[in-house]
């Protein structure tokens, strides 16, 4: 959660009483999964999470299995929190099957009411959200409204979900930042280095630092591995990595990043310096598919499963991947937008820094004065007009390559199509009708 994240005063100031919360005319109680009914009353004393979500959103999904886990930890140890399924499903079938998958207690489907009055009162304009109450009405204690990055950011250690337990955790937090160091967000009091398959750049680090020969790595599963030691990255540019096989959108991503990273390496080489590498940080669901995934990198890895990777996706907030953050040679954090840049500039974004995104957007806009002001693009029935940021433009996602874009860009003003100058495919207006 961001430095300063909006949190809202209940406007009844009552936060023991839920029955007008979660109750109505014609119901006094909440559906628990095994079937049983559980009065409303019985909430009281507790900490509850009004859970906004649907079976058909997949971020719902996603983000449901999260919350299943850090609730059914905390309930075995903290019996005080409750959360309560507000449903957006479409129809009784839908609201069974997802509901079937949670531990927590529901809103029955067929109360309409109930659920568009929490709508509107939390004003929830999309899902998934999670909203947090407090058990008691003491003026210190607050419903917090973003409680989905809450669990994202802290997970568990967002416990008791408290204003005075969120400006602790942004205390902390800013503490790591301002003592972060490339050794200590990648290494461990267990482990030391990171793995790589490929590396053959390391002979001059070892015969400096009269360290350990590369050998296997032993109980880290890729057997193929050697070690390269954390201390080696320092004083380097880092990409962090995060991506996984099943992940289609890195799919895409991950053969550019590759190509932009032999580009980048290849034109440091030929300054005879090695200053720059990439850290993969494994979302893979199995042992065998880090493997496969990390078997087509040229780069570094962390093992799979290492305990440091929840740490840096906590540390990052990373809500979805692929998510590429750029770590400087002084282990400060350059940019967490790693995957834009590449997007955008590809290899040219190196490294990475704010004065060279700055030069480099000026050099966008010299060359945007050289754009047609209008073009027909292969594929697409209406013609498109270039556009900017401050001329009816803004971050877009490319209709041609998928991948985010930013400041220039040819857009439809009819649908709303919009691609990178880079990406357009000219053709006469005679052949551009479909």
């Amino acid at each position: 959660m961001k430095d300063g994240a909006q949190v809202v005063l209940n406007d009844n100031g009552n936060y023991g009483k839920f029955s007008h919360l979660l109750a109505s005319q014609d119901r006094d109680y909440l559906l628990s999964p095994t079937g049983a009914q559980v009065k409303v009353s019985d909430l009281e004393g507790r900490v509850v999470g009004l859970l906004f979500a649907a079976n058909w959103y997949p971020p719902c999904r996603g983000f449901t299995q999260i919350l299943v886990g850090i609730y059914e930890e905390l309930k075995s140890r903290v019996p005080q929190l409750e959360i309560v399924y507000v449903s957006s499903d479409e129809n009784l079938d839908a609201f069974n099957s997802f509901y079937g998958n949670m531990p927590w207690l529901a809103i029955p489907f067929s109360d309409l009411e109930t659920k568009k009055s929490l709508t509107r009162k939390y004003d929830v304009e999309a899902v998934p959200c999670l909203i947090l109450l407090q058990p008691d009405d003491r003026k210190e204690h607050v419903t917090v409204r973003d409680g989905v990055e809450l669990i994202y950011r802290y997970g568990i250690q967002a416990y008791p979900f408290s204003n005075e337990r969120l400006e602790q955790l942004q205390k902390e937090d800013k503490v790591k930042r301002d003592n972060q160091t490339l050794t200590n967000l990648l290494a461990n009091h267990h482990r030391d280095y990171v793995l790589s398959h490929t590396h053959t750049g390391l002979k001059k680090f070892y015969l400096n630092c009269m360290q350990r020969i590369m050998d296997p790595v032993p109980g880290d599963g890729c057997c193929s591995c050697t070690q390269v030691p954390v201390a080696w990255l320092v004083g380097k540019t880092i990409g962090l990595y995060f991506s996984a096989e099943w992940c289609v959108p890195c799919a895409k991503f991950t053969p550019k990043l590759i190509s932009v990273y032999e580009k980048i390496k290849h034109e440091l080489a030929g300054k005879g310096e090695e200053d720059f590498e990439v850290v993969l940080i494994s979302s893979d669901r199995d042992q065998a598919s880090f493997d496969s995934y990390y078997s087509t990198m040229p780069w570094l890895a962390l093992p799979f499963g290492d305990p440091e990777i929840k740490n840096l996706v906590r540390h990052y907030n990373v809500q979805g991947i692929p998510w590429l953050v750029i770590i400087g040679p002084d282990g400060k954090t350059i940019t967490v937008h790693g995957r834009s840049l590449i997007n955008l500039y590809q290899e040219n974004a190196y490294p990475f820094t704010n004065a060279k995104v700055e030069e480099l957007e000026k050099q966008l806009e010299e060359e945007a004065k050289g754009l047609p002001a209008l073009v027909y693009h292969e594929g697409h029935r209406h013609d498109l007009n270039l556009v900017s940021d401050g001329n009816g433009g803004g971050p877009f996602i490319c209709c041609v390559c998928d991948e985010q874009g930013s400041s220039w860009a040819y857009q439809c003003l009819q649908c709303g199509y919009e691609v990178h100058p880079k990406c357009v495919r000219t053709v006469e207006r005679h052949d551009n009708n479909v």
